[in-house]
């Protein structure tokens, strides 16, 4: 007597779904599918982009008019290439901000545990963060950095005073305008990632950026201008021009190398702790 066959027994075993590994191209197309998902990233992005280009422009637009009332000392000290580029002192605080609202927004939601889960391995989700918050941020700040200057030097040009990118260090102030957005905002990654709370970031951030260098000013100058060119900002403000002011100012590239020093410790810094402790 043959056997009834039931139709669960003739019907065909399901096919297995390859599972997907995770590989660092896959990492990368996440967290950039999550960053640009963000409506805060197209926010700060463009009040960063508001403040390099309209505050470079009030600058350049103040000095061309009142340049007739500067002293000699004030004319000879004037630079119309970082004048024009003054609005990277305000910018670098949106996208320090951003910075730690990469890293640090995840801890905030909750959204981490999901990442760390995707990814056990865990760094690679701090790398493929950092890679692209950097490949996002250094294109949109250099498009607004020669923007500033073209601007800027069309306005000093009303008085005769602008130049050509040609210019004697011009074209390096103004990429190195954005490398230095570029560098800074990965300190506000490693800040995130390492506090792992965005207000605390934010705050140190500031603190590190803007705090420091006014406390810097009021100690005596045998302190002051041996401490003031090592600090983030003033180090790595000298590659495009800002930073004219500070006593025994390094040189370019050599301030920005060390600024790249203090992101590239920071973020080691913030991996140690996500390797370390749980999310």
């Amino acid at each position: 007597m043959s056997a009834v066959l039931t139709p669960a027994a003739t019907a065909p075993a399901p096919a297995r779904v390859p599972a997907l590994k995770v590989t660092p191209a896959r990492v990368l197309l996440s967290e950039f599918t999550k960053f640009r998902s963000l409506r805060s990233t197209r926010w700060t992005l463009l009040a960063a982009v508001v403040l390099m280009i309209g505050l470079g422009a009030l600058f350049s637009s103040v000095t061309a008019s009142q340049y007739h009332t500067f002293s000699w000392a004030e004319k000879a000290a004037f630079n119309p290439v970082t004048t024009s580029l003054n609005g990277v002192i305000f910018a670098v605080v949106a996208f320090g901000v951003l910075g730690v609202l990469v890293t640090g927004g995840e801890y905030s939601t909750g959204m981490i545990r999901s990442s760390l889960t995707a990814v056990p391995r865990r760094l690679p989700v701090l790398w493929g963060k950092a890679a692209v918050f950097a490949g996002s941020i250094f294109p949109v700040s250099l498009v607004a950095s020669f923007l500033s200057f073209v601007l800027g030097q069309a306005l000093l040009n009303s008085h005769h005073l602008g130049v050509p990118v040609t210019a004697h260090d011009a074209l390096r102030s103004v990429i190195g305008a954005a490398l230095y957005l570029t560098a800074a905002g990965l300190i506000g990654v490693a800040l995130g990632a390492l506090l792992r709370h965005t207000a605390a970031g934010i705050t140190t951030f500031a603190a590190v950026f803007f705090v420091l260098p006014l406390i810097a000013t009021l100690l005596p100058a045998s302190i002051s201008d041996h401490l003031a060119p090592y600090l983030p900002s003033n180090a790595g403000s000298v590659i495009w021009g800002g930073a004219a002011y500070v006593p025994n100012a390094l040189a370019p590239w050599t301030g920005f190398a060390l600024l790249c020093g203090y992101a590239a410790v920071l973020i080691g810094a913030g991996a140690w702790r996500l390797r370390r402790s749980d999310a």
